[in-house]
């Protein structure tokens, strides 16, 4: 790994421009993916891409949070800032997989989720509350990666999994640095000195038991060598969704619940 790196250093290395997005990962890691759409309810959100693939041969369902590549394509994803109907859009493919007996890859990229009017009047705090409490209980393997930022709620609706992943620089909070500073100091520009004493990159997850497994970058950063990131995160998946998959259903959601009672814990 690169010489360890200030939380704000790891902040500014994953809004880099150029870093890999989950469009540029779903090609390089999974074969003959299918995109499905809509929430079968209001529409279809464009932050989160959901479908079909094979994984080394084995069918998954491949649910992500998009990012932008340039600024229109930050439009058309609302800046990664998912909708109801995203992640409503989220739990009918999770169903799905569950039906089916498909493992779930989730991958995490969000600085939350999206907070306006319109995602209030369509139940934004239900629909990240349902995928939470049904993601607990769903009988099939649950796998999530936190490629980027794993922003608060936004992020939570995707990370309650059997084991949570995280990129080298990927950072996972319950609010952005910027909003932590505005809401504690009442000034937006300390935002790196809320960045260095957050606890939220990946060494900090590991440490305080919310992340399993940091997943290695290219030295300088994912954008660096999209190859070999990929292989690694590759890699990472067949190993874990092979073990996932060799647990009795009923011990994988005991285990999964346990996981989740531990976080938090903590001795004076």
């Amino acid at each position: 790994m690169d010489e360890k790196k200030t939380a704000w250093e790891c902040l500014n290395l994953v809004h880099t421009k150029g870093r890999p997005t989950v469009r540029d990962y779903i090609p390089m890691i999974f074969d003959d993916f299918f995109e499905l759409h809509g929430d079968r309810s209001y529409g279809d959100d464009k932050a989160i891409i959901g479908g079909i693939a094979k994984l080394e041969g084995t069918p998954v369902t491949v649910i992500g949070q998009v990012k932008g590549r340039d600024i229109n394509e930050n439009k058309a994803c609302n800046f990664a800032m998912p909708l109801p109907e995203g992640y409503r859009k989220a739990l009918r493919l999770a169903r799905q997989a569950e039906k089916f007996h498909r493992p779930v890859i989730c991958f995490i990229d969000t600085p939350g989720a999206y907070a306006g009017i319109e995602a209030e009047e369509r139940g934004q705090g239900e629909a990240i509350a349902r995928n939470i409490a049904e993601f607990m209980t769903l009988r099939t393997p649950i796998i999530s990666i936190v490629l980027g930022e794993g922003g608060s709620g936004g992020a939570l609706a995707l990370g309650v999994c059997d084991e949570l992943a995280m990129l080298e620089n990927a950072q996972y909070s319950v609010v952005s640095p910027r909003g932590f500073a505005s809401i504690l100091w009442k000034d937006a520009s300390r935002e790196e000195e809320a960045c260095n004493i957050m606890k939220i990159t990946a060494d900090d997850m590991v440490r305080l038991g919310v992340a399993e497994t940091i997943i290695k970058e290219p030295v300088g950063g994912a954008h660096n060598d999209l190859d070999k990131i990929s292989e690694n995160i590759k890699e990472y998946l067949v190993e874990k969704i092979a073990e996932k998959c060799k647990k009795d259903i009923d011990e994988l959601l005991k285990e999964r619940y346990t996981k989740f009672r531990k976080i938090g814990e903590f001795t004076e």
